[in-house]
């Protein structure tokens, strides 16, 4: 006679377990929903989200490089003034063909060699991300600022308006131009985390360095591959920046936008000593930073206040991360 087969039920213990080691920003997303639709009614509405989502695409591209980079274990302090100096020089691009295929295939180009130069440091000559990035932080602003004798670049106002407006507040079917590219530049790098060997080396990089290169991994490629993408990434940011703003200002475009790319990492549930985390935590955690404004907008806090709260988020993602990870261990 054949036994029929036992059906398991799910474990809910492993699942719980498994959404608050991995996934813990959907704590945070439920919490800043609640606390959003108390404080506005309507906040859950299809117009607000969509303004929430396209006020974080910028900043959320350039999470996305973040997250490569502390994935193995780093940083990439130089982020906003990759975006300002490549967005310079974009504007350059754009007002002698007038072409925005050819604008964005130079942001992205010029933001990957950027990157390069990066990770040429970090990955040949072993210097620490922190300490390159620190440097280039200030070496690209100063050229960005050269560059625009400190003042803005204007995007020419007639092409502008005809075509790389519509980049920056077009829509399609009601859904943001930008808030598609910031969905599927990260579901690009769903796919290189979790479906590619290079994927599957960032991790192991950032889990165990040493280890990785024992196995015949060239940590040092990996390295420059992942600041090189980075600078891509915050190409494709200033693409989008000049998209929307039609202008770049060399002194303050993309100032201080690497803390608050680091803050979204943080709050996304991605692991700041390297080795764990997910992509789409990042997508929600940048969204989530940008609720946050609208929330104290909507009961009425001064918006200074916001640069506390984000400190306090990076420092609470990190202490929460310490405890998850010794609970494990235990």
């Amino acid at each position: 006679m054949i036994k029929p087969n036992k059906i398991t039920k799910p474990d809910s213990k492993a699942f719980i377990k498994n959404l608050v080691t991995n996934h813990n920003y959907v704590f945070s997303l439920v919490v800043m929903t609640i606390i959003g639709f108390i404080a506005n009614p309507n906040f859950l509405r299809f117009t607000n989200i969509m303004t929430l989502m396209k006020s974080a695409s910028i900043l959320g591209v350039l999470a996305l490089g973040m997250t490569l980079v502390i994935l193995i274990g780093q940083i990439d302090l130089s982020v906003g003034s990759m975006l300002a100096l490549t967005g310079a020089l974009a504007v350059g691009v754009y007002n002698s063909t007038y072409s925005i295929i050819l604008t964005l295939i130079f942001c992205l180009g010029f933001g990957f060699l950027l990157g390069l130069f990066n990770g040429f440091f970090v990955g040949k000559l072993r210097i620490a991300g922190f300490v390159v990035t620190l440097a280039t932080l200030a070496g690209y602003r100063s050229l960005t600022v050269q560059i625009g004798q400190g003042g803005p670049l204007l995007v020419d106002v007639e092409p502008y308006y005809a075509s790389l407006r519509n980049i920056g507040y077009g829509k399609f079917f009601g859904i943001p131009n930008l808030v598609l590219i910031f969905a599927f530049a990260t579901l690009l790098i769903w796919i290189l985390l979790t479906k590619t060997k290079i994927g599957r080396y960032i991790y192991a990089v950032g889990s165990n360095e040493k280890a990785t290169m024992l196995t015949g991994v060239n940590v040092d490629r990996i390295k420059i591959l992942v600041f090189a993408l980075s600078g891509m990434l915050a190409g494709l940011a200033a693409f989008m920046y000049i998209s929307q703003m039609g202008a770049v200002d060399s002194a303050t475009a993309g100032r201080g936008l690497e803390t608050d790319a680091i803050a979204a990492v943080a709050i996304g549930g991605v692991s700041m000593s390297g080795g764990r985390g997910f992509v789409q935590g990042t997508f929600f955690g940048a969204i989530i930073l940008f609720s946050i404004n609208n929330i104290l907008t909507a009961l009425g806090i001064p918006a200074f206040v916001n640069d506390l709260i984000k400190g306090g988020l990076i420092l609470i993602a990190v202490v929460l991360q310490q405890l998850i990870r010794k609970s494990n261990k235990d």
